[in-house]
Formats: structure tokens, C-alpha cells, sequence
């Protein structure tokens, strides 16, 4: 082999070799992966209906997540991937929603603006609750629960709830109790009637478990003749999939 031939084998063998590892190169580079984060991205969903209230009314916060690991709301805590809760501001509040993943993170923040009643008079936050009327107590301290969809048990995010209206229930005995089960639009009137009527049983079963006395608690259905919301969206529909509480004279 001449000289000039194995000068231009060895200028071949090295173009080889450099390309390949350029190849190499740019592959580790494609690889855009961030560390520790090996699934989808969460999304995150958060309402508040109404979201502009006069003082002392009720907000539902209805969220839907998905691909998340832990859920939390800002001044309520840990909360479930999907749900609703009712609260009640007492000032102008956002309302942030956080949802961790393997994939990342994601938030969502509602608004609920409140105004104070007109002509209202100033006073101050603790004021004694002497100074409200019968319901407006009532109203205050048991409040309503929801329900998955076509579900009558209890929810976990339910339960404080339960646990407060039984307390107060406790140091009020003269007051009866009426218990609504309500639906969403979904499903025939016969089948919500039923429905409605074992959410309205399950509310009066936690309630017994509670330490309230049977005999204190009526319960009715309501079906989906009722609805508290009468848009056909799934925020919509958590609101009516409820167990609403009055006192009952």
C-alpha cells in the first residue's frame, strides 16, 4: 500500500470517528427531559359561584384537577383531586388552588368579591351571635353537604361539616331539623326522587352517628325539581347534587 493510500485511509477512519461522536453529542442534547419530572403536567380547575356576594351569604368552590398527586386550597388545606365546599368570606378573598405532580405543577385562583349590606352598620368581627336571629344561626353553623355524581355516601371532605352541625344541634336541643335531598338534571324524575331521598338519609345517618337524636331530623327528596343552579356545566351540576339543611317548624 502507497503512502498516499494509507494517508487517506487514516483521514477517512478520523471524519468517521468525529461524526459519530458529534451524533452521540447532539442525541444526550435532545434529550429535554427536566429531571424528576416523568409524567403528564397536572391541570387545575377552580370556580366560586357566586362570586360576588353580600356579607354573610354562602360561596360554593367547586375544582377539578388531573394528573395530581396532592391537592391544596389556600386557607382550607388539604382537599381531594375533585369537590366542592361551601364557605362564607367575610371580606374580599382569592381563593388559590395548587396541584403537584410527578409531570410538574399547576394553580388556579378564584375570586369572590363581597359587599356589604346596605345601609349596614358597621360591626365589630366578634360580634356575640345573641344579636342574630334563630336562622341566621342556623344558617352559620349547619351548612349544607354535596355528593359525587349518582352517589349518596358521605364524602370525606364532608365530614367536618357533619361534625360542626352536630355540635351545634347538641347545644341547641329544641331545634327539629329538615333535611332536602336534591339532584342534578340528569336521569328521569323517578330515579332523582329516589336518589335524592338517600342523600337526604345518609345526611340524617351522620347526624344520628353524630349523637343527634332521630326523632329531632325529617328527611324529604327534592329530586331535580328544585335545582339551586340551572346551567347544564358540571360546576353547575355539584351544586345541586346537595343535602340542604332548614330548621323545621
Amino acid at each position: 500500500m502507497s503512502s498516499r493510500t494509507r494517508v487517506l485511509t487514516c483521514l477517512v477512519m478520523l471524519a468517521a470517528v468525529i461524526g459519530f461522536a458529534g451524533c452521540k453529542k447532539k442525541s444526550a442534547a435532545g434529550n429535554t427531559t427536566p429531571p424528576g419530572m416523568n409524567g403528564p403536567t397536572p391541570t387545575a380547575q377552580l370556580t366560586a359561584t357566586p362570586n360576588t356576594i353580600t356579607a354573610g351569604d354562602q360561596v360554593v368552590l367547586s375544582w377539578r384537577t388531573t394528573d395530581a398527586t396532592s391537592v391544596s386550597i389556600d386557607g382550607i388545606g388539604d382537599v381531594p383531586s375533585s369537590g366542592v365546599k361551601t364557605v362564607t368570606p367575610t371580606e374580599s378573598t382569592s381563593y388559590h388552588l395548587l396541584a403537584r405532580g410527578d409531570g410538574g405543577t399547576a394553580d388556579a385562583t378564584a375570586r369572590v368579591t363581597v359587599n356589604q349590606p346596605q345601609n349596614a352598620v358597621a360591626v365589630p368581627n366578634n360580634m356575640d351571635e345573641g344579636n342574630l336571629t334563630e336562622e341566621q344561626r342556623f344558617k352559620q353553623n349547619v351548612q349544607d353537604i354535596f355528593f359525587d355524581y349518582d352517589s349518596y355516601d358521605v364524602r370525606g371532605d364532608a365530614q367536618a361539616t357533619m361534625s360542626k352541625s352536630a355540635a351545634y344541634l347538641a347545644q341547641n336541643p329544641n331545634i327539629k331539623v329538615l333535611i332536602g335531598g336534591y339532584c342534578d338534571e340528569r336521569g328521569s324524575n323517578e330515579y332523582n326522587l329516589t336518589l335524592g331521598q338517600s342523600r337526604a338519609d345518609s345526611a340524617k345517618k351522620a347526624l344520628i352517628q353524630a349523637g343527634v337524636s332521630p326523632d329531632r331530623i325529617r328527611t324529604i327528596s327534592y329530586g331535580k325539581e328544585k335545582p339551586f343552579c340551572t346551567e347544564s356545566t358540571e360546576e353547575c351540576w355539584q351544586q345541586n347534587r346537595r343535602a340542604g339543611f332548614t330548621i323545621d317548624r
